[in-house]
Formats: C-alpha cells, structure tokens, sequence
C-alpha cells in the first residue's frame, strides 16, 4: 500500500454538538486496540480534540485548515501525518459543509473530504427523530454530488424500539446505517468556556473516558464495514508535506558556517496545551533543538536556551501556579531583556504581560490581562508591519482568534501585526527580540517563520559559543 493509498474515513456531522468528537474518537480507540496503526486528523483550527485523539491513538493528533493553511496543503499534510499507518480517520469540524464565514466551502468538512477523496460517516444525533432521520440524511447526500457520504452512524438512540424505527427509515434511503449508539453520559467529557478541557489537565481520567467510547463503539458500530469502506478510497496524487524541504525553500539566508545549533524551548503542560505538531518539526527541519518544559512545574528554562516559544492554552485558569513560580518568570523575563527571540500566541502573550486579573506574570510586556465573559472568535488575515524575530515586513499569514480574555492595551508602540480582514487593526507586541499576538498561525502555511525564529536564535547560540 502507497502512502497516497492510505484508508481513510471522515466523521462528520449535520451541525455541532451530535457527537462527532465522542464517536470519532471512540474509533480511533477502537482501531488502535484491535492492533491498526491509527493517524488521527482533525479539521479547523481546533487544539482540544486532537488531544484526545492522540490518546487513544499515541500518534501526534494533526490538523487539517484549508483556511490557515491553504487547500494545496491538505492533501500533503495529510499524507505527511499519516506515514506509516493502516488507517487515517478524520474528524470534521461543526456541520459538514459549514466553512469560514462567507466564504463558502473554504475550510469546511465538505471541502477536506473532497481534497482527500474520503467517504464521509455522518454523526446523526437521533434523540428527537425517527422517521425524519431519512429526509435528513437524504438532504446531506445529495447537497453536494462531490461529497461522497457513505454511511450514517445514529448517535444518541433512546431504545431498541427506537433504533428499530431509525433503521426502518433508513433503509429507504440508500445510505447504509454503520452503526447506533445509545444514550450514555458515562464517557463524557468535560467542558468549559473553551471547549474540552484539554487531556493535560484530566490525563488519568481522560485515559479512562477514551477506553469507555471505545468499548461503546465495539458495541455500536460495524468497525468490519467501516474498515471496509475505508478501503475504497483512490489514491491521492500529491507528495506528502516534507518540513526540510519547506524550510530550505522559505530560507532567505544559507545557514553560517560553524553556526551552532541553537536550543530553543517550547512551553508545555496544562496551562500551554495549544501547538500544532508541525511547528516543532519545522523548527527542527530549520536545524533547530527543541527542548519542552513546563511552566507550572520547572523553575529555571532548559540549560541553554536560545530562543522560546510559548504557545497557546489556559493560563488564566491556572494564573496563581504561574504566579507562584517566580523563579522561571524571572528567567522569562531575563532571557526577553538580552534579546533572545521569543514568539508568544494567545496565552502566550498573557503569560509575557505584567498580570492576569491581577496576578503578577513575566512583566515582559507592558500590559495587563483579565477575563470576560465575551467569547473573540475566528478568523483574521494579518500582515507583519516591520521586521522582527519572527517575520519580515510584508509578511502575510491567516491566522484564527479564540479567548475570553482582554489585554490592555491591545497593542504596543510597534504591533506584532496589522489585520487586514475581517477588521483593520493592528494588534499585539514586538519589542527587541519578542513577537507575542492573540493570533494562532499555522507554520506550515508559512514555513519562513519557523525559519526566521531558528535563524535568529542561532546567532545567539553562536555568539554564545565565541564568548565561551
């Protein structure tokens, strides 16, 4: 079996809330513990779920945003993610043909599953319907004649008697009924203002939630017909997404003779939870070392730190450990103030300021944080207005905004970017070597960033070397 050959499933649904992540990532549960090889994929921007499908699969959960990203790069990204497996299974995001607003199809399932040629398994929450469930089905199937939707997987079925009238109006339909699913609280998750709460915080109980949807899916669902369907997909012509040969194509300078090999640390643990995987691999590709650590738990940075990268996450539920742990605040704080370049997203950029609702953070920042009860949330197009660590001027990035907080001020005396859609405003901080925005920016779409951050934290590393 090619690479481009790999089987592969969508799991959709007709909107939010019927129960893609719970049946999604059951399978991907169920599969791994029955011996498959199982690269998880999750469309949009969306941190939280990969986290679970990495959990029941111990493959890096991957994302697929033809928004951030570009559809050109789905397909390859895809291919790169999924290396080495028996079967790639691909969480949608909201309903199927739901996409970036006003935009069309533009990042939504629908689009993913065309751009990866895979048979769509539509989640239907069926609590409140019987018959009704064939005239909704039929409506999803012939929307899009590109959209191949292959099987329906009834979710949330009250009764034997009940699951009887679904399958009896769905045998009218011409979409085979893969599997049904009773009504069940047991393997929840918990949510917050944010979603899940990210496996980090609850990984003993999550392990135990992953285990439970997979046992509820054996049950449920027909994994032969399923694994069956997955199969017959095409194979995919394009080459799988290569990060050494995208940073040596975004490198604007050839690397320095005798440059060392910079370290640069990337924040981790339950109150730093979003990053993409790509973002280490491109670092890495850019001949960098990637050292994680904790910032709830380790009190100095990895001994010789060039550069860091703190990405996005929770801080503010977890503002009075971060507080407490002065020492590495400190160190932040230090390794900010000699210039070392540092890229900062979203909680990030909290943990960088001077306080979260009133708890003393980094001070690198001259701004404050609290929170509110007002959800910012969606895509931007922003362009770099000067250099800086982490960009040239002009460089142009889609990126995505999701928080309940507030900076104040929302911007320094030179911003990290100017958005350019849906609004115009410039947003976030450079200062020195220091690049830190609310906006999440997928790397892949724009490999010179890793490369620029890389670049920068090497002539620190080698002038640390010449001075030693």
């Amino acid at each position: 079996m090619s690479n481009g050959s790999i089987p592969r499933l969508v799991i959709a649904a007709p909107s939010s809330g019927a129960g893609k992540t719970t049946v999604a990532t059951g399978l991907m549960a169920a599969f791994a513990e029955a011996g498959l090889t199982v690269s998880p994929h999750k469309v949009g921007p969306d941190y939280i779920d990969p986290g679970y499908h990495s959990l029941a699969t111990g493959r890096p959960g991957r994302n697929l945003d033809a928004y951030l990203c570009g559809p050109d790069r789905i397909a390859p990204l895809f291919l790169h993610g999924a290396a080495g497996a028996d079967l790639a299974l691909v969480e949608g995001v909201m309903g199927l043909f739901d996409g970036a607003s006003g935009r069309g199809e533009l990042s939504s399932t629908a689009q993913v599953a065309k751009l990866l040629r895979a048979p769509v398994v539509l989640v239907v929450d069926a609590s409140s319907q019987s018959r009704s469930v064939a005239a909704l089905v039929h409506g999803f199937a012939s929307w899009d004649p590109e959209v191949r939707l292959a099987g329906v997987i009834l979710n949330k079925v009250g009764s034997d008697r009940h699951e009887q009238l679904l399958r009896e109006a769905m045998d009218s339909s011409g979409v085979p009924v893969l599997g049904a699913l009773r009504r069940d609280g047991r393997a929840g998750t918990p949510s917050r203002h944010l979603g899940l709460v990210p496996v980090a915080e609850r990984r003993a109980e999550a392990l135990e939630s992953v285990r439970e949807l997979a046992a509820r899916v054996r049950a449920g669902c027909d994994l032969q017909a399923l694994l069956a369907l997955a199969h017959t997909v095409p194979e995919l012509p394009d080459a799988p997404w290569d990060p050494a040969a995208e940073v040596a194509a975004a490198s604007t300078e050839p690397a320095a003779a005798g440059a060392a090999k910079p370290l640069i640390a990337v924040a981790g643990g339950a109150a730093f939870t979003f990053s993409y995987a790509e973002h280490a691999e491109l670092l890495a590709a850019a001949g960098a070392e990637v050292a994680p650590f904790d910032p709830l738990r380790d009190e100095r940075l990895p001994p010789g730190t060039d550069g860091l990268v703190i990405g996005g996450g929770f801080p503010e539920m977890y503002a009075p450990d971060l507080s407490a742990n002065a020492p590495l605040r400190a160190a932040v704080a230090e390794l900010a103030a000699s210039g070392a370049p540092v890229s900062a997203e979203c909680a990030g950029l909290l943990y960088l300021s001077r306080a979260i609702d009133g708890k003393p953070m980094c001070g690198v920042l001259p701004a404050e944080a609290r929170m509110t009860e007002r959800l910012t949330l969606g895509y931007r197009e922003a362009v770099a207005l000067r250099d800086n660590a982490l960009a040239t001027a002009g460089t142009r990035v889609r990126g995505h905004e999701f928080h309940r907080t507030v900076l104040e001020p929302g911007a320094g005396a030179e911003p990290a970017w100017g958005l350019t859609h849906p609004e115009r405003r410039v947003e976030g901080f450079v200062t020195g070597g220091v690049h830190a925005s609310y906006l999440h920016v997928h790397w892949a779409a724009e490999p010179s960033l890793a490369a620029r951050l890389a670049r920068s934290a090497t002539r620190g590393a080698t002038a640390q070397g010449a001075v030693r």
